[in-house]
């Protein structure tokens, strides 16, 4: 029999119609001789009440008790549909993170896949039992709960694909697929039938809110299957692969878009006193990320160097700097908010020259200011006034005609 491993959204465990609506999906997989791992993240059933009262308890409760608390969400709804499926007459069992032989570590902060032991999962699965399994937590060597945080259920699902050798990973959402652009924003969108693994990278990177950079990147390494489709319908989703199969296709195949994004600006007073390594491996100390950076040294001006950080990450980067001003060098500081970072995403970019140069000429024509650039082999990023991001993302996404039928 084959493995698949189906990882669930939230959005399917918030009522106990959705559970019983998703069981039923489960088990129409099972009925047609696959052994299927499920993958739960964590339901809004307690909402942040524990959170709540571990701070009235303590100002600084550990970091330990805390991962605890945060893992106890997604054992309630691997419990839950695990009960929904046995409803339907089949065998099911909900498992944590640790009884799934999940092994995590803590690196930098951030919690990671160290291993995962299979013989647990193959030992429920030999029993003809459906696996549920909380996502986003694990075990360490010390055997404490830790949990993996933003993209962990996704990860796991293809930790556990990668582990099993399953056949692929469903990713189900609330959208049937990957498009060519957010059809909240882009009414032209189209659902694309195959999307590469760089390509999906690079739009996960960008602000596409469907799957996970992490688990796209892991994904890509073990060379797994990844199909996003519905979790209502049954139609036929998105397949995320190495090699996407075309003859005719689009050389952009998707528009991407991230708002609240900010610009700052440092000075100095001489090019000496700049050093570009010493201000963003400070700026890294504190998990501050910075995407698009644009230094200008020109004879006779004193020399700055802007980069781009999300909305959330402004207070911080300000009291960074400000806290290590005189270690970096810098003269003076300068930011501009309300603005959006518009991207195209495309491997056919690599053997297509102009590509970005037909981008800018476009959002030229729709008197949109370009404020900064970034580019890779398959990507070019601009950053605009926030209010035009709805425009520009329209513009670029009838320039690149992604509203065509696509071969793929």
């Amino acid at each position: 029999m084959t493995n698949i491993v189906v990882k669930i959204d939230s959005s399917s465990l918030s009522t106990p119609e959705k559970i019983e609506q998703i069981a039923k999906r489960i088990v129409e997989e099972k009925k047609l001789g696959r052994n299927v791992i499920a993958v739960v993240p964590s339901m809004e059933l307690i909402d942040d009440m524990f959170l709540q009262q571990a701070y009235l308890l303590s100002d600084k409760p550990s970091k330990r008790e805390l991962h605890v608390l945060d893992s106890i969400n997604a054992q309630i709804a691997s419990s839950l549909l695990a009960i929904a499926v046995q409803k339907n007459g089949f065998k099911a069992i909900s498992l944590t993170g640790w009884q799934a032989g999940i092994q995590t570590v803590e690196s930098n902060n951030n919690v990671l896949i160290d291993n995962i032991n299979q013989k647990f999962i193959f030992e429920r699965i030999k029993k003809g039992e459906i696996v549920i399994i909380a996502g986003s937590q694990g075990i360490d060597k010390k055997n404490d709960i830790l949990t993996l945080g933003d993209g962990g259920p996704e990860t796991i699902a293809v930790a556990i694909g990668a582990a099993i050798q399953a056949q692929r990973i469903e990713i189900y959402t609330n959208q049937d697929g990957i498009y060519t652009a957010d059809p909240n924003i882009v009414k032209e969108a189209r659902k694309l039938k195959q999307i590469s693994y760089d390509e999906m990278l690079e739009l996960a990177n960008l602000g596409s809110q469907i799957i996970h950079p992490r688990a796209v990147e892991l994904a890509k390494r073990y060379k797994m299957p990844l199909i996003v489709r519905s979790s209502t319908e049954n139609a036929k989703g998105t397949m995320i692969k190495g090699e996407v199969d075309m003859e005719k296709n689009l050389v952009v195949r998707g528009v991407a878009y991230e708002a609240d994004i900010i610009r700052l600006t440092v000075g100095y007073d001489s090019y000496e006193y700049s050093s570009l390594a010493t201000i963003f491996s400070t700026l890294a100390q504190h998990n501050i990320d910075v995407d698009i950076i644009v230094q200008a040294v020109i004879d006779g001006v004193k020399p700055t160097v802007s980069f781009s950080i999300a909305k959330g990450d402004f207070a911080e980067a300000i009291k960074v700097l400000e806290k290590n001003k005189a270690a970096l060098g810098f003269s003076f500081a300068d930011f501009e908010v309300g603005l959006a970072k518009v991207s195209i995403v495309g491997s056919g970019m690599v053997s297509n020259p102009g590509v970005a140069a037909r981008m800018f000429d476009r959002l030229r024509k729709e008197n949109i200011l370009v404020k900064m650039v970034s580019t890779s082999e398959i990507k070019v990023s601009v950053v605009v006034p926030q209010d035009e991001m709805v425009k520009a993302a329209n513009a670029l996404h009838d320039e690149f005609n992604l509203v065509e039928e696509l071969v793929n």
